[in-house]
């Protein structure tokens, strides 16, 4: 059960590992952009594509998908960013239902916790399996990987590990389950004496740069918002997209949200103890381009 591009790595590796897939299940197909043109999901994509069956109800609770889904016969079910389940669902395989999460469960249960572990500057992320329960992304864990971070890169940069380490894990797991090598830790236990962070949904409100703050924690809120849903500011009234920035700690010397630029190769905003410099941006009705080809066509 899965939609995206991410989900898509996991059903390909389980697939080459010699899983049996019945089936898959995905969101139903909906017309997008100008021309209302039918979008596919990345995996019904692929499950088109290698020959799988591929179930896409609207509602998860619909009587004939249920039936649908208990005459497959599936012994175990796997969740990789799909949408909540309801218990009829998760609790029908008699191997129950596993998700991959990407994140070091309990941390960041949610659903952004790649955007939120780079925006909280974190120096490590991961990948957990686990078993379904009642609660959002509580159940008890199977496996985890880490993964070590640099400080620089995006969102996008972490979910392409993520997403690769998540498959290889997602088989492991797989193969545990069905040979019975397997323990379950509760999160519970984990997460004694522990200040969880969480992952909620991100929000436009959340996207918009607050200058006020320290210079690098602009800067992981930019890298947290890159490629999507992308961090922006208001420039000459108009919103100015910031994909990519480094930053420049220092006495800006002038007020926090102020800016400073050649009109050639550099435009920097000023914070509350340093400067950030974008390098890659996008104005209001315009594409996505290179601060220096940015500065030829806009003279601030």
């Amino acid at each position: 059960m899965g939609t995206p591009q991410f989900a898509v790595a996991s059903l390909d590796a389980l697939l080459k590992a010699g899983c049996d897939i019945v089936a898959v299940i995905t969101a139903p197909d909906k017309p997008a952009g100008r021309g209302q043109k039918i979008n596919q999901s990345a995996v019904k994509q692929y499950a088109d594509a290698n020959g799988i069956k591929t179930l896409q109800p609207e509602k998860l609770k619909d009587p004939d998908f249920l039936q649908e889904l208990e005459a497959l016969k599936a012994d175990l079910q796997v969740v990789v960013a799909f949408r909540m389940l309801p218990e009829v669902v998760w609790n029908m395989p008699p191997k129950g239902t596993i998700n991959l999460h990407a994140s070091l469960l309990p941390q960041y249960r949610g659903a952004a916790p790649i955007n939120w572990a780079i925006i909280n500057g974190e120096k490590e992320s991961g990948v957990t399996t686990f078993f379904l329960k009642h609660d959002i992304d509580t159940g008890d864990i199977l496996f985890t990987e880490k993964v070590t971070l640099t400080g620089k890169e995006t969102a996008g940069d972490l979910h392409d590990r993520l997403m690769n380490k998540g498959a290889g894990l997602l088989v492991k797991t797989v193969k545990g389950i069905e040979s019975g090598r397997y323990h379950e830790h509760p999160q519970e236990e984990l997460a004694e004496g522990m200040e969880l962070k969480h992952a909620p949904k991100l929000f436009k409100t959340d996207c918009l740069v607050d200058f006020n703050k320290p210079a690098e924690q602009v800067y992981n809120l930019i890298r947290g918002l890159s490629p999507v849903p992308t961090a922006y500011t208001v420039l000459n009234d108009k919103v100015l997209k910031i994909y990519n920035a480094d930053y420049e700690p220092g006495e800006p010397g002038i007020a926090a949200g102020g800016f400073v630029t050649d009109n050639k190769t550099k435009l920097k905003f000023a914070t509350k103890d340093g400067f950030i410099s974008v390098t890659d941006v996008q104005l209001e009705g315009k594409k996505r381009m290179a601060i220096e080809e940015f500065l030829r066509g806009n003279k601030l």
